[in-house]
């Protein structure tokens, strides 16, 4: 059991308030929407492109990036698959293609090299290509991406375990996507010689990281039902047993009972208490039951003066001192982001809160109609859009959305 340093930190002056106009209904101009549906679908079109040493195409992040990013890319893949399915096998492949004989998948592939600097995975890959595998009812990619899903946990146990808790350890700012979040402030941004197995002597490093783990225990789970689905019944058994022990280690360790909040634990055993989105990582592979998510949901995520701002979730919570003010690009320091809002139906609808799903999908939709392109990051006070166009996250928010709510399968305002 790690040492809890219960030292808090000092929270901010600031509180914002829910503005009363956005908890009036939605009334959404449907001509707008449509002609901001069609938009988003010729700007997914135009980011489907190949990249280096793989021969399909694939749907790229856009904006100012070329290619794809292990953390993201196999989950827009799934979503965008419901427009092309060839996509959403292809933004999976391409990463078991460049899968290394150690079972390291890549953090990145570009348009001219691969990457191998860090880990940078959130959602499993294992519960998309799960996914995947079921909406293209295509065994033989279940099977292949069975293989490489299992030899990446291995590599991930053999190489960032090194503190033998058994959870996934951060070596790095770009392990978990947190580009310029206060969460790794004046930490390494990438693996010393790009060596995704070798840790920096910087700081207090390695983390445990309780979303980095998450992410393991969700690719746990998904192996455990492709392993069923593919007739392994034991193996299947295993990885469940294995997935278990993973989420009870991120109790133990990374979250603070008095808190109700998770954290990374630093080499000294203590607490960085920083509440950050990490958290709804946590949430996004299920780790908590309902009862303990009911609790985190009305201390943190329906509260605004914490994550429940007008335009949610911001990537650091409004009142922890962590929050940057300063909108800067790819912030991961405030800012609310599509990957973030892309993400939320894998996990609010799970705990039986389809209510503050559709409030905040309502608000993404509203926020995006006002803006003439699709890009990466939002203020999430203002609802003011940031960096550069064309992102993919973002139309595929606002594709996803429109669906979800069913704006275009009705005439009456939202």
């Amino acid at each position: 059991m790690v040492r809890q340093n219960r030292q808090k930190k000092r929270r901010s002056n600031h509180c914002f308030f829910v503005n009363p106009d956005l908890l009036t209904p939605h009334v959404f101009d449907l001509d707008r929407v449509r002609a901001f549906y069609d938009l988003a679908l010729r700007g997914l079109a135009s980011n489907i492109n190949q990249v280096y040493g793989y021969p399909h195409p694939v749907l790229v992040e856009g904006g100012n990036y070329v290619g794809v990013w292990l953390e993201c890319a196999p989950h827009e893949g799934l979503v965008y698959g419901k427009v092309n399915p060839a996509i959403a096998r292809n933004n999976h492949d391409v990463f078991f293609t460049h899968q290394r004989e150690d079972g390291y998948l890549p953090c990145w592939v570009w348009r001219d090299r691969v990457g191998s600097s860090q880990i940078q995975m959130v959602v499993p890959i294992a519960a998309t290509a799960l996914e995947t595998a079921e909406l293209l009812a295509d065994e033989a990619f279940l099977a292949k991406a069975y293989l490489a899903c299992g030899r990446w946990d291995d590599w991930l146990a053999r190489n960032r375990n090194t503190r033998g808790t058994g959870l996934c350890e951060a070596f790095c700012e770009f392990d978990t996507g947190h580009d310029n979040s206060t969460r790794f402030a004046g930490l390494p941004k990438e693996c010393p010689d790009a060596n995704p197995a070798a840790c920096a002597n910087a700081g207090k490093l390695p983390y445990l990281a309780p979303d980095l783990s998450a992410t393991v225990y969700g690719g746990r789970l998904a192996l455990s039902q492709m392993a069923l689905q593919l007739g392994k019944v034991s193996e299947s058994a295993e990885w469940l047993e294995k997935a278990e022990v993973t989420r009870r280690l991120i109790l133990k360790h990374c979250f603070d009972p008095e808190d109700e909040c998770f954290y990374d634990v630093d080499a000294e055993d203590n607490f960085v208490r920083i509440r950050g989105d990490a958290m709804l990582r946590v949430l996004g592979e299920h780790v908590v039951d309902q009862p303990l998510f009911d609790r985190i949901c009305a201390r943190y995520l329906t509260n605004p003066n914490e994550f429940w701002t007008p335009y949610p979730f911001p990537s650091i919570s409004l009142s922890d001192s962590g929050f940057v003010w300063e909108m800067r690009a790819n912030s991961w320091a405030g800012p609310a982001m599509g990957l973030t809002a892309l993400r939320a139906p894998r996990w609010l609808a799970h705990y039986g809160r389809q209510d503050v799903l559709d409030e905040l999908m309502k608000r993404w939709v509203s926020a995006i109609l006002k803006v003439p392109a699709f890009m990466q990051q939002m203020n999430p006070i203002s609802g003011v859009f940031s960096c550069h166009p064309g992102y993919s996250p973002t139309m595929l928010v606002f594709l996803d959305f429109v669906n979800r709510l069913g704006l275009l399968r009705s005439s009456q305002p939202s």
